[in-house]
C-alpha cells in the first residue's frame, strides 16, 4: 500500500459555516484551526495547505469562562517609545468583535508563510449574515 501524499492539485477543499453564538473562545478556535490545517482528513499532509474553507458567524456572541472578560490583555505596539497599547477583552469585544475570534484561531496556526495561507481561509462576522452564500457553505457541529 502507498503513501497518500497531498499536494495543491489534489486537495478538495469545503466549505463550512459555524456559528459561534455561547461558544466557548477556546473550544471554537482548536476546532477551527484543525479545520483551517485539515487534520481531520485523511488526505492530512504537513507541508500542504490541505484544509478547508470556514465561515463564523455571531462572532460578537462568544463566551469566555472565569474573569478572563476583565483580565485577559491584548497588546499592541507601534514600535516607538511609549507606543504600548492594551485592550481587556470585554473592551475588545465591544469594539471590534471579529478580533477577538482571529486572534485566538491565528495563534494556534503553523507561524510563517503557511500559516498565513491557512488564515485566509478564515472569515469571521460579528453578525449572523454572511457574503458567502454561493460558496454552498454546509453548517459544521462542533464537537464539545
Amino acid at each position: 500500500m502507498k503513501t497518500i501524499m497531498a499536494n495543491k492539485n489534489t486537495v478538495d477543499h469545503q466549505w463550512y459555516v459555524i456559528d459561534a453564538a455561547e461558544q466557548r473562545l477556546g473550544r471554537l478556535s482548536t476546532e477551527v484551526a484543525s479545520l483551517l490545517r485539515g487534520k481531520h482528513k485523511p488526505t492530512y499532509t504537513p507541508h500542504v495547505d490541505g484544509g478547508d474553507y470556514v465561515i463564523i458567524i455571531n462572532a460578537d456572541k462568544i463566551e469566555l469562562t472565569g474573569n478572563k472578560w476583565d483580565q485577559k490583555t491584548y497588546y499592541t505596539h507601534s514600535h516607538y517609545p511609549g507606543g504600548l497599547r492594551s485592550m481587556t477583552a470585554r473592551v475588545m469585544n465591544a469594539k471590534f468583535p471579529e478580533r477577538l475570534v482571529e486572534k485566538a484561531i491565528k495563534g494556534m496556526l503553523p507561524k510563517g508563510t503557511l500559516g498565513r495561507e491557512m488564515f485566509q481561509k478564515c472569515f469571521v462576522y460579528a453578525g449572523d449574515a454572511h457574503p458567502h452564500a454561493a460558496q454552498k457553505p454546509t453548517a459544521y457541529a462542533l464537537k464539545g
